[in-house]
């Protein structure tokens, strides 16, 4: 009896372990511009920056990426790829495919020398996309599951 208490306390911890590792990071974007390239494969100018008011959200537990634009953008990330520093900047790269199953790399960028400026890059084939960001003025950046 001693021995399934024992076995059911260490199952009990060992889930509560697992779930404080799924993690969904909650950031809202304040402002986006584009990147494109023209009909003869050349990148053309970045748009100007367009303010918004929507939320992005980095599932680490289900693999994806989400944006709530008007048109839901859902992103599922195939690689988590290692974080790169310099003194300017830190960067967490991930690569991603979209509903198309297109490969790509969606990047969040920390500018150290703005004040710690946040922005996620969607780096496509054709089009990127910037959007600045801020942790979500929630409780908690981080929603345990």
């Amino acid at each position: 009896m001693k021995y399934i208490k024992i076995l059911f306390l260490f199952l009990l911890l060992n889930l509560g372990i697992q779930n404080t590792f799924a993690q969904v990071y909650k950031f809202e974007a304040t402002g986006f511009s584009v990147l494109e390239k023209d009909t003869k494969g050349a990148w053309g100018k970045w748009s100007d920056l367009q303010p918004v008011n929507i939320v992005i959200t980095l599932d680490t537990d289900k693999n994806r990426i989400i944006v709530y634009s008007k048109e839901i953008q859902l992103y599922e990330i195939q690689n988590y790829e290692e974080k790169q520093e310099s003194e300017s900047d830190e960067i967490y790269p991930f690569v991603c495919k979209d509903v198309d199953g297109e490969e790509f790399t969606i990047s969040i960028i920390t500018r150290k020398s703005q004040d710690n400026r946040k922005q996620l890059y969607i780096n496509q084939k054709n089009v990127i996309i910037v959007y600045n960001i801020v942790n979500f003025p929630d409780k908690g950046i981080k929603d345990k599951k």
